[in-house]
């Protein structure tokens, strides 16, 4: 598997990963590579001090399994959209599987890359606040996460589901396994015989 991709800046939402990075690592074996719009050390929400493996300017598009996409308050405020958009974009005309998440689902939406598509965020209101002009009304869903040909959006408060669409995406495990997954993590249920290697 090519290695998966996390962008991270100051304020970024660290407990929003912590379920996907720790599966596609343990499930998919995949190399995780952290990505900052510098080589700058950056500051979660949490606290935790981050120095991105490489910026965005270097990264090559050809290398990605999934490019995942926090969320955090950079995306109410600004950020480096001439960078960022032609970058996912990119992504986006080549099939490779973008992930975003709570605020992240507004870059997508500005991006033009939700058209078209089914998709979810905080909240429907939320989506065309952040991101009004940029949003088809009618492709909402309300559920806590979205996957629709390659792109996967979820509300920040959908970790879990998050999770699991990441992992359908990427065909990690069987089925079952992500079932169990799933039902262990959001539900509390944890079968005695359960295969922890997945």
């Amino acid at each position: 598997m090519k290695r998966v991709y996390v962008l991270v800046f100051d304020g970024y939402a660290d407990w929003e990963l912590g379920n996907v990075l720790a599966e596609v690592r343990r499930l998919g074996k995949a190399e995780v590579v952290s990505v900052g719009f510098t080589e700058d050390i950056v500051v979660s929400m949490g606290g935790l001090r981050v120095i991105p493996d490489m910026p965005l300017s270097r990264v090559e598009p050809d290398d990605i399994s999934l490019f995942i996409l926090p969320g955090g308050y950079l995306w109410e405020k600004g950020y480096p959209r001439d960078e960022l958009e032609p970058f996912l974009k990119s992504l986006e005309a080549s099939g490779t599987p973008i992930a975003a998440i709570c605020a992240a689902t507004t870059v997508l939406a500005r991006a033009g890359i939700l058209k078209g598509r089914e998709h979810t965020s905080n909240s429907p209101v939320y989506l065309e606040k952040m991101a009004s002009g940029h949003t088809d009304p009618k492709l909402y869903v309300d559920a806590l996460a979205v996957r629709d040909r390659q792109v996967i959006t979820a509300s920040g408060l959908g970790a879990v589901d998050f999770t699991v669409q990441v992992l359908e995406e990427l065909a990690l495990s069987t089925s079952e396994t992500r079932q169990i997954w799933y039902d262990a993590f959001k539900k509390g249920e944890y079968p005695d015989d359960f295969d922890h290697e997945g």
